[in-house]
């Protein structure tokens, strides 16, 4: 059973729409890479995944044991986010805030997990650094291991590599693909087109409809030509996936 299906699904703000007739799943293991236009209502479906909005209409099915506390989030970072005053360890510890319950207490188990992700992602030599002295690409491998200590199950990262350098934005993919050929599913949403070169998924939202298929039937679909042209004007390149 998929972990997450959509179908008719419109979403949006006290019941207007802002983007609807979207269908797609998500299995265990897939990678889904959702692009679009500027306010084509990616930033709304995340909400809605993450259960903060309610759909406008159509419905999200969860399956496989899998709910929408059980995604671990990657969000856009803002400056305020990036100058957060706090130590590597405690950024990553707070991923399993939902794991303590009612303990207003992180336990031996917390703490083995955050280490574990820690290490996992080469960060755990300078867990005590502060998070804001950190490079952008370090920050972002702090907040994945943060998000892995929520789950193992399905990551939703949101414009992932936005400020990163060429060489940090390849080593985040390289690590994302890792991930995902161990059996954490992806939602990555991007307007690096280079992030379609590693899923197995598009979701492609745009004002006049969307679409939802293999990356093989993205590329020989209308809207790949129209938005890989306009890419290409940018001096976009593949990613190393």
């Amino acid at each position: 059973m998929s972990y997450i299906t959509c179908k008719d699904l419109a979403v949006g703000y006290d019941g207007r729409a802002v983007a609807s007739g979207l269908n797609f799943s998500i299995d265990k293991g897939d990678y889904l890479c959702i692009v679009g236009e500027n306010g084509a209502g990616k930033s709304t479906l995340v909400k809605t995944l993450l259960g903060l909005l309610k759909p406008v209409s159509g419905e999200i099915k969860f399956g496989d044991g899998l709910t929408s506390r059980d995604i671990g989030y990657l969000p856009q970072q803002t400056p305020v986010q990036k100058d957060f005053p706090a130590t590597v360890w405690e950024v990553a510890l707070s991923g399993t805030l939902p794991k303590c319950g009612a303990r207003p207490f992180y336990g031996r188990k917390e703490k083995q997990l955050a280490q574990s992700q820690l290490e996992r992602l080469g960060m755990w030599d300078i867990r005590r650094k502060c998070y804001r002295h950190l490079s952008g690409g370090q920050q972002q491998r702090v907040l994945l291991a943060r998000a892995l200590c929520a789950t193992e199950n399905l990551l939703l990262l949101d414009e992932p590599v936005t400020g990163l350098d060429p060489v940090a934005t390849a080593q985040f993919y390289q690590m994302i693909q890792q991930l995902n050929e161990n059996g954490v599913a992806v939602i990555m949403i991007s307007h690096d087109l280079r992030a379609i070169d590693c899923a197995r998924h598009v979701l492609h939202m745009n004002h006049g409809g969307s679409f939802w298929g293999s990356r093989e039937e993205y590329k020989n679909s209308r809207y790949w030509n129209i938005i890989s042209v306009e890419y290409e004007k940018g001096g976009g390149q593949s990613a190393a996936c």
